[in-house]
């Protein structure tokens, strides 16, 4: 299998790791890499361990990510055959909980954010054990400590992450800090990074500081080298209106219609998209992503064999504003397609007990073709098919907004040529998005010229005035009453074929057959394999007459895993690294538990149960 090639940034963080590793280059101990989303980061954690721990100077690497559902991406991004032949590295990462010993033998392990904080003392002690490669992944979630860390909610929680993870810091022997943005939207600095006052005064990011490397990668730099998809943006007018917050006589003043589009944002226009998103507006915006998304696997499926693969058609994900309108879009979208269809579309927030198991069928799998979610996937979700995104969020920070348009904008190699491709962003035309659509549309090069200049009375609003007109509202409540979609400002999209039509092609799975499995994916299949044999033993057992003198049902399958704990070094099942789980297989080939009782003379807790009932004893080694 022939590697893609490398992009410029990936390049370059090569040539960096292997002059630290030659010691042409040791006085570099931490690495930046400022990549635009999309940009491709989850590949420099793999160039720096292979050349790092390679050379000798670290031993492990510890990857570091802000959510769960991310760890299994950092073991997928190790296990790719194709990168593993190309740098010629057999290094595995296991994505790792607070068990001791969370490298199991691998080359290193993934956790997450609340993990460290939840367990710190257990990864100190491993970074003092080893010399560890520290790779801290959207490291702008995590505020410097010791500025206004008890702001309170959300800040508080981060500040915490801070405080458990910064020691780990200054104990690993280098560190790798990933981010697609430099900036936090509380406008606090980031944990590590060093800053300097830069031209009026204002704190910047240091990228000359002594022992930093810094690596950048634009989104023009990623567009150039067609590494991200240039953005379509379809901006949908409307109006809503709403009640106002009680007076003094407990009465609700009607207010509106109001535009949600204006010159600038002024105090109607966070009411007014508030109202919208819950409204009838959001389904109109709904329906048009819909539409589009079917309209592209549609002309897609015509272009292809009738027996072809139903992977690279095209995915919409739906990015709602909480969890009740969420769970309201899905029952919108389900209305939409055939009922023997409605598993195409799925849903994934944190409340949902299968959200983790649901985003990764959406990433590896034909189906579901349709995802609602509100925050788990907008940031680090590697789902290249997904090619319309219905921003229905009222979420107006650029980060925040940048993140979620980049689950869109990743090249699908399954989806044909670089030049068919394009990613479209659904969005309502309120003048804070307006905002950041002109800068990424200035940034993909798609203006020619800047904007006139505003006059006085359309400056837009400080972001601080922003927030806490937002947060006046919140607390004050507003009751949404109606609200209606009025134009949309893109007109190359055109209704098609219903977006379930020849899905049947596309229940099978397409086989992920050029990736390796990774570790606590095998893991998990392991353990689950060794308790089916242990089951199957006790059941025959019973069946055949010979476990009379022993517990029955569960006692039995419990007294036959203890067996096999003290056979096999007295580790639990949870413990075992995959070596030795693929060694407890090997050994109840070979041996039968029955045989083996003699092992559990000495274990208390089964003496302990069972004498008081006097239904069983090991039997001696000399009645054998």
């Amino acid at each position: 299998m022939s590697p893609r090639p490398l992009r410029s940034h990936q390049t370059e963080l090569l040539g960096l790791v292997r002059a630290i590793a030659a010691g042409e280059a040791s006085g570099v101990s931490d690495i930046l890499a400022a990549v635009t989303p999309g940009g491709g980061k989850s590949l420099l954690p793999v160039i720096a361990a292979q050349a790092l721990i390679g050379a000798g100077l670290c031993e492990r690497i510890c990857w570091v990510v802000p959510r769960d559902s991310l760890r299994l991406q950092a073991e997928e991004a190790f296990a790719d055959p194709a990168w593993r032949s190309a740098f010629g590295h057999g290094l595995s990462v296991r994505a790792a909980d607070n068990t001791p010993d969370p490298c199991r033998g691998l080359a290193g392990y993934v956790t997450t954010y609340q993990g460290i904080a939840a367990a710190p003392d257990l990864h100190l002690a491993e970074f003092r054990r080893h010399r560890t490669l520290l790779v801290v992944d959207e490291v702008h979630h995590l505020p410097s400590l010791g500025h206004n860390d008890n702001a309170g909610g959300e800040v508080d929680d981060a500040a915490g992450w801070s405080a458990a993870i910064e020691p780990l810091f200054g104990l690993a022997a280098q560190r790798l800090l990933l981010s697609g943005t430099l900036e936090r939207a509380d406008g606090r600095r980031i944990l590590w990074l060093p800053y300097r006052r830069g031209a009026g005064g204002r704190e910047e990011v240091d990228l000359g500081a002594p022992g930093w490397a810094v690596i950048g990668y634009s989104r023009a730099r990623a567009l150039a080298e067609r590494a991200v998809l240039p953005v379509s943006f379809g901006a949908l007018d409307g109006e809503a209106s709403w009640l106002g917050p009680e007076d003094a006589q407990g009465e609700r003043a009607h207010l509106g219609p109001h535009r949600l589009r204006a010159p600038a944002p002024h105090e109607a226009t966070r009411p007014a998209l508030f109202t919208a998103l819950r409204t009838g507006f959001a389904e109109a915006l709904l329906r048009r992503a819909f539409d589009a998304t079917r309209t592209l696997r549609a002309e897609r499926r015509a272009q292809r064999p009738p027996d072809a693969p139903a992977r690279g058609l095209g995915k919409l994900l739906v990015v709602a504003p909480d969890q009740v309108q969420a769970r309201r879009y899905l029952d919108t979208l389900r209305r939409w397609v055939p009922p023997a269809q409605a598993g195409t579309v799925a849903l994934a927030v944190s409340q949902e007990r299968d959200a983790h198991e649901t985003l990764a069928a959406f990433r590896l799998t034909p189906e579901p073709s349709i995802l609602v979610t509100v925050a788990m996937a907008y940031e680090g979700l590697d789902a290249p098919e997904v090619s319309v995104v219905a921003a229905l969020t009222h979420v107006r920070s650029r980060p925040w907004l940048e993140q979620m348009v980049a689950r869109a904008t990743r090249v699908d190699p399954q989806a044909g040529p670089y030049a068919t491709q394009r990613a479209t962003v659904f969005h309502p035309d309120d003048p804070l998005f307006a905002r950041f659509r002109w800068r990424m549309e200035r940034e993909q090069g798609t203006r020619a010229k800047p904007p006139r200049p505003a006059r006085q009375s359309s400056l837009p609003l400080p972001e601080w005035l922003e927030a806490e007109m937002a947060e006046t509202r919140e607390r004050q409540g507003i009751v949404p009453l109606e609200s209606n979609a009025l134009a949309l400002r893109l007109s190359t999209l055109r209704p098609g074929p219903d977006l379930a039509q020849g899905l049947a092609a596309a229940r099978a799975p397409d086989p992920q057959g050029t990736l390796l499995e990774p570790p606590s994916i095998a893991e998990r299949r392991l353990r689950q394999r060794v308790g089916e044999l242990i089951a199957a033993q006790a059941v025959e057992d019973m069946a055949d007459g010979l476990a009379t003198a022993l517990p029955r049902g569960n006692g039995l399958y419990h007294a036959y895993n203890a067996v096999l704990k003290h056979a096999t070094g007295g580790k639990g099942r949870a413990a075992m690294s995959l070596a030795e789980l693929e060694a407890a297989l090997e050994w109840l080939g070979r041996n039968r538990l029955h045989d083996h009782l003699h092992l559990l003379e000495d274990d208390h807790r089964f003496g302990w149960r069972a004498r008081p009932q006097g239904s069983w004893k090991p039997p001696s080694r000399a009645l054998r």
